[in-house]
């Protein structure tokens, strides 16, 4: 394979790796994430270069996000109220985590054992006696969504990986609105986040043409199915598969 300064890669790689965006986009998409820690993970596959794989993740974020964001609010599944106090306390923190660098992995593993123990929770059945979602208080989802996007910029992935679980196992909402509300606060972060370094743009290889297109149309399926077609266990059980593809992710980069 090559990957010099013209940013191309030979026609194997490219459909192999269309491949992979593509799948990513529609598991991730269907429970409302964008994939962000799914895009990285297939991009070092293809050995694409570490400083291309950030603006290449980011812009397929942005363009699934907005998909999911859609589907799940017009099906009924977003809740404005709710998504507020996290977005306006994880945009900030988000910043500041981007820009620290924390040496050795042991950061990264606490998360993904984090994430690992939610996803086998979320596979645990639902018991009878579950209470219809409450209102969390202001203070304490400000606080929230100031750690989850400090989460978000110090490990590179997308906050709706942490948000997801916090609603469901903070009985804060049902567990097909998670979709809803993580899709809108992964688009809110990651517009910022590309806000703030616009000029990672000029680092896109060519083969985005062929990329996106595929993001697209997985984002489009994965959400339609999410929103409307997927039973709630079946949701469940695809959110928890998400988590434990990001720990993986994690615990292994």
């Amino acid at each position: 394979m090559s990957y010099g300064s013209e940013r191309t890669m030979d026609g194997s790689y490219t459909a192999l790796l269309t491949g992979l965006i593509f799948a990513a986009a529609l598991l991730y998409s269907s429970v409302g994430h964008a994939a962000a820690s799914g895009y990285p993970a297939a991009m070092a596959l293809s050995s694409v270069p570490p400083d291309t794989m950030r603006p290449v993740a980011l812009v397929l974020n942005i363009l699934v996000a907005t998909i999911a964001t859609v589907r799940f609010t017009r099906a009924g599944l977003f809740s404005a109220r709710l998504l507020w106090p996290f977005a306006v306390s994880s945009v900030p923190t988000a910043f500041i985590g981007g820009s620290l660098h924390l040496r050795g992995h042991w950061f990264q593993w606490l998360v993904a054992l984090t994430l690992a123990v939610g996803g086998v929770r979320l596979l645990a059945p639902v018991p009878s006696t579950a209470h219809a979602p409450t209102t969390p208080p202001v203070a304490l989802a400000l606080c929230g969504g100031a750690v989850i996007g400090l989460l978000s910029g110090l490990t590179g992935t997308g906050g709706g990986i942490y948000l997801s679980p916090l609603l469901l196992f903070a009985g804060w909402a049902e567990t097909r609105e998670t979709g809803g509300v993580s899709a809108a606060f992964i688009l809110v972060n990651s517009l910022a986040g590309l806000a703030g370094n616009l000029a990672s743009v000029g680092s896109l290889p060519v083969e985005v043409v062929w990329w996106a297109p595929a993001a697209v149309v997985g984002g489009f399926i994965g959400s339609e199915l999410g929103a409307r077609r997927v039973a709630t266990e079946t949701f469940r059980q695809l959110l928890a598969v998400v988590l434990l593809v990001a720990a993986l992710k994690l615990a292994v980069t």
